[in-house]
């Protein structure tokens, strides 16, 4: 370390001014990208039924796309250090705040949804007559 630490902050984003993590980071930046991708498809796959999930789901998606590309931007056009490190702790704030803070209270009110859903159905077929139709419904005489 030559400078002081906030010096740093205005030193632009390169292998030069940051050996130890530009590297890292723009690798690590990718795998997340195609990570957040590959994890999107394959759970709104797994969910497509369940609205609540999807949509949280497609907020990290976007969320995720967007912090990894513009870290990738960022390697390839040497952006200061501030703008670089802001982007990231508000990006990955945000899918933390997405994942704990906005959706639980979504998904509990659909646990509810579903619990109530499947009691009532419970009760509908709960007597066995219920799901055994009568012999004059059944068939129709012929003439």
């Amino acid at each position: 370390m030559k400078l002081f630490p906030w010096e740093y902050l205005f030193e632009s984003f390169s292998s030069d001014n940051f050996p130890d993590l530009f590297g890292p980071l723009w690798i690590t930046s990718l795998v997340a990208l195609a990570a957040t991708v590959v994890f999107y498809n394959v759970r709104t796959r797994q969910l497509h039924r369940h609205r609540v999930y999807l949509e949280m789901y497609e907020w990290l998606l976007w969320t995720g796309v967007i912090v990894f590309s513009l870290m990738l931007v960022y390697a390839v056009f040497k952006f200061d250090w501030i703008i670089v490190l802001s982007t990231l702790v508000i990006g990955l704030g945000f899918m933390i705040w997405v994942r704990f803070v906005r959706f639980p209270p979504y998904f509990r009110a659909y646990e509810r949804q579903l619990a109530k859903q499947r009691y009532y159905s419970r009760e509908r077929f709960a007597k066995p007559e219920s799901t055994i139709r009568t012999k004059s419904s059944r068939r129709r005489r012929r003439r």
